[in-house]
């Protein structure tokens, strides 16, 4: 649940303009700070829709990129790579996945050294009911019209391919930009 701070004002516009006195404009201490709150938002509401499934998000992600896959299971790098966190997020995700029965692994026999993670009937059950129960929320963004969360994820889109998330595509230029 995530917790109301129910403050009469709001903590990241006050920071902004003793920013702007202090070290000059805010825009972009604002924006970033308000993407970290509002992850923690989500988070909390992914968690709260997600935790009686013993689901985390970062599990439920594993969980659906194995539906995703044509035979239902992947290596582990491709795994990570994939939901672009490092090797060790994806081996612990793992772990708790097949001791709740909703993965099974074994030796990837392509690579000696690698393993495949593959979802067991059970997993893609409660990949059904999770994603119900998150889709029902909006995923958190319930507070936004379509519009705006198709307008959210372009604008949040440019700083991901910014940081070169996908090889060969440059950030789109805004509106605003062209003025």
């Amino acid at each position: 649940m995530v917790r109301p701070l129910g403050l009469p004002f709001d903590p990241i516009e006050r920071a902004g303009q003793t920013w702007e006195t202090r070290f000059g404009p805010a825009s972009a201490m604002r924006a970033a700070t308000s993407v970290f709150r509002v992850q923690q938002i989500l988070l909390a509401r992914f968690d709260e829709v997600l935790k009686p499934h013993e689901l985390t998000f970062a599990r439920y992600e594993v969980l659906v990129l194995l539906t995703f896959s044509r035979t239902g299971e992947l290596p582990l790098k491709v795994i990570g790579s994939r939901l672009m966190v490092h090797p060790t997020s994806v081996t612990n995700a793992i772990d708790r996945l097949v001791a709740a029965g909703y993965v099974r692994r074994r030796p990837n026999p392509d690579d000696g050294r690698g393993v495949l993670a593959g979802i067991t009937d059970e997993g893609r059950g409660v990949v059904e009911t999770a994603t119900a129960a998150l889709t029902a929320l909006d995923f958190g963004l319930g507070d936004l019209q379509e519009a705006e969360r198709e307008s959210l994820f372009d604008v949040l889109k440019r700083v991901r391919l910014g940081a070169g998330d996908v090889g060969g595509l440059e950030p789109t230029r805004s509106v605003v930009d062209e003025r």
